[in-house]
């Protein structure tokens, strides 16, 4: 994998840069549609690619393990194959599910013990088979297996989860080391910065993870219920230590707000399942601030859902069409407003690159968080 910085905001850390890697090109910053178990919830590869323009996508290595497993992938030849997407595929190590899905979890110093959400089964996931099962699925990314503690954690338990994350990173570097790519083609693996909301766990963890010269980094344990200023203060902080000529991934955020002022703060990579969850919900992002499509004053309002919108859907169907199926619980509605936020959220990050390389992203973005933030 190679990353090429083309440019930097003059006035904050914002960049845009060039990732390349075996299954094609990624301009960042960039959006990651989030794939679970090899598909976006009710979206089409076909319109993943056409009308979202999506340039890689996200899988989850405890889903995918759990079923339809690594054999069944690894006959299919990897998880492009199987699912049918040809672009880039990220997949996280299932760090996090196994810590927020799976009952009856311990943790050692071995790995992760733990029951599965599906029929209980028991497993142990140790930062080698982890390894394993993502050279079995083909990510083009691979994530290292990291403990996931919560966001309120005393600093005690945040030192010690801290501590054994970064023995395990170690482990994960030397299985990836020893193992090679089971399709044809590289494999890179970022390392995750962990810590909590302290700084100087934050600082000591950013600083451990540069001696693995990873293809890139990624920022975890954030979003996760702490105040935004608190969040973007720690990404502040870690982008300040991390190397500036190699990716920066901020893991499951977020808002359209939250993209905006982690940009502005030199993150290049964002995955989340807000666009879809809340779309399924009814909520609809906009260049002009967030819909309610349940709400009773859309009944009658046969405008189209989002007339400066960019996929087929915003123009083909009205508010008061979309609301109707939500309201009905027709799946299309779903199907529909999942498109829609993905192509809007595909088109802020498109946006927010245009504006830094053309050295307007400092004069653009308060306007535009201010409208991300009303509610129409």
């Amino acid at each position: 994998m190679n990353f090429e910085l083309a440019h930097t905001d003059p006035h904050s850390a914002a960049r845009a840069g060039v990732i390349t890697t075996g299954h094609g090109t990624i301009e960042t910053p960039i959006f990651m549609p989030v794939g679970t178990v090899g598909s976006v919830k009710g979206v089409f590869h076909r319109d993943l690619q056409q009308e979202v323009g999506a340039q890689i996508i996200l899988g989850n290595t405890y889903h995918l393990y759990l079923r339809p497993g690594t054999e069944i992938l690894e006959r299919a030849g990897g998880l492009h194959r199987f699912c049918g997407w040809e672009r880039p595929i990220l997949t996280d190590s299932g760090g996090f599910q196994v810590f927020s899905l799976a009952e009856c979890r311990k943790i050692t110093e071995e790995g992760c013990r733990f029951s599965s959400h599906i029929d209980g089964s028991k497993h142990l996931f140790t930062p080698e088979s982890v390894m394993d099962v993502q050279r079995s699925i083909g990510a083009d990314i691979m994530m290292a297996f990291d403990e996931c503690p919560p966001g309120d954690a005393p600093y005690d338990y945040a030192a010690k989860s801290l501590n054994l994350t970064c023995r395990w990173l170690e482990r994960c570097f030397e299985r990836y080391a020893a193992t090679r790519p089971k399709y044809g083609y590289r494999q890179s693996l970022f390392p995750i910065v962990q810590g909590c909301t302290y700084p100087d766990l934050r600082t000591r963890s950013a600083e451990f993870v540069q001696q693995f010269d990873a293809d890139g980094y990624a920022i975890g344990g954030l979003a996760v219920g702490e105040p935004a200023p608190v969040m973007y203060e720690m990404i502040e902080l870690v982008n300040g230590i991390l190397p500036i000529d190699r990716p920066r991934y901020l893991m499951g955020v977020g808002t359209p707000v939250n993209l905006l002022e982690a940009i502005e703060r030199g993150v290049d990579m964002f995955d989340c399942v807000m666009p879809t969850r809340n779309g399924r919900n009814g909520m609809l992002f906009t260049s002009e601030g967030i819909i309610n499509i349940r709400n009773q004053k859309w009944r009658d309002d046969f405008s189209p859902i989002d007339p400066a919108g960019n996929c087929f859907a915003d123009t083909a169907y009205t508010k008061a069409y979309l609301r109707h199926l939500t309201v009905a619980g027709e799946m299309l509605a779903a199907q529909i407003a999942s498109l829609h936020n993905l192509a809007f959220y595909l088109w802020l990050v498109n946006e927010a690159r245009r504006r830094i390389l053309d050295g307007t992203f400092s004069a653009w973005k308060p306007g535009m968080v201010v409208k991300l933030s009303q509610r129409l």
